[in-house]
């Protein structure tokens, strides 16, 4: 962290979480016709709120968590659970989900 000398890099994490934050709430008040349309049983919008969350935890967890400056073996370690597990569940909850309205 002795890069880390007065306060820009904090502005600049806040500049793009909220980049990303707004282009959420743009989407979701929005709502584009075509991305409305059904894949693999969600929408294309729900695909791209997911990953831009994903994106969002993983700038977080990078930065405020201080994983970003781990050797390369510990970020193997808590990265490579989390990207076979969130694809995992999500799958899971988008199949079982859609069994709802059947």
């Amino acid at each position: 962290m002795a890069d880390h000398k007065g306060t820009w890099w904090i502005w600049k994490i806040f500049w793009i979480l909220l980049i990303i934050t707004t282009v959420e709430v743009v989407l979701g008040i929005i709502k584009p016709e075509f991305m409305l349309t059904q894949l693999f049983g969600t929408s294309i919008l729900n695909y791209v709120f997911i990953i831009l969350t994903i994106v969002k935890a993983a700038y977080i967890v990078q930065v405020f968590m201080h994983v970003k400056f781990e050797n390369k073996a510990m970020k193997y370690a808590l990265y490579l659970p989390t990207l076979i597990l969130i694809p995992y569940l999500t799958f899971i909850l988008l199949t079982e989900g859609s069994y709802l309205f059947q």
